[in-house]
């Protein structure tokens, strides 16, 4: 069943038709991979879904609601978080208290409780405190949990950018490059990392360029080429798939070891 459904979806800048017609439907629970040359409309589609800009057509729904037009704090609350190319922490804010700002979006207490610190409010940050640490703990960062975010390495910034998205709750985490800027190493527990979220019951929707890894862990592939789905299916099949070697694979296509 899918959760995520774009249908005949369309997004124009001006004269330029960034994505055309686009259907994709993200099954429930799998890690579904998107992938394409650079300007290929990968970045554009997930600004769509996430409501940095609404569609010029079509229609996006997750789990049946439509999403065209609202904003992204309506999304988030639906149930999508998402990640950015470019790492987007705040950084003069300790690892925690990044953690603590995804979950307040789920929070009760309005402005007036929290100026007045009143029991519920207090009771509220008491348990924002304790299931980011938990969050933190299964991420791997507990130990930087007093770090300032901009004192990480970069592989465990791109690690606590994941662990605010989850914050928010989502049912499907939707994460625009991951792998950008990491080395071997940081890719390699990236991949497990995201294995083992799936494995959780969340959905993954991936925009990568990456091929090990997104050959390694995806069970769908799409691949976007001028802003038009040329190809989809199985990794096995993406490989062997003339069109996609032709217009991005390659000899990257061979199966990692």
């Amino acid at each position: 069943m899918a959760e995520l459904v774009l249908q005949n979806v369309s997004k124009r800048f001006g004269g330029l038709l960034a994505v055309n017609k686009l259907d994709l439907e993200v099954p429930a629970g799998r890690i579904l991979s998107l992938i394409g040359p650079n300007g290929a409309g990968k970045t554009t589609v997930f600004n769509m879904i996430t409501g940095v800009y609404p569609p010029s057509s079509g229609t996006i729904r997750y789990k049946g609601h439509q999403l065209n037009h609202l904003r992204s704090n309506r999304i988030i609350a639906q149930g999508i978080a998402r990640t950015f190319q470019n790492i987007r922490l705040f950084k003069s804010m300790t690892v925690l208290e990044n953690v603590q700002v995804g979950l307040h979006c789920r929070t009760k207490s309005g402005a007036v409780r929290a100026l007045l610190k009143t029991p519920f409010e207090n009771r509220e940050e008491t348990e924002i405190i304790a299931k980011s640490l938990k969050l933190l703990e299964f991420m791997g960062l507990i130990e930087h949990r007093n770090d300032y975010a901009s004192n990480l390495p970069y592989g465990e910034q791109r690690r606590l950018e994941i662990a605010r998205a989850l914050a928010t709750q989502p049912d499907i985490l939707l994460l625009d490059e991951p792998a950008a800027g990491m080395n071997p190493r940081e890719t390699a527990d990236l991949m497990d990392l995201i294995l083992k979220l799936r494995d959780t019951g969340l959905t993954i929707f991936l925009v990568e360029h990456d091929m090990k890894l997104v050959m390694g862990i995806s069970e769908i592939v799409t691949v976007l080429d001028y802003g038009q789905k040329i190809a989809e299916g199985t990794p096995r099949e993406i490989q062997q798939n003339e069109k996609v070697i032709e217009a991005y694979l390659g000899t990257a296509a061979k199966a990692p070891n």
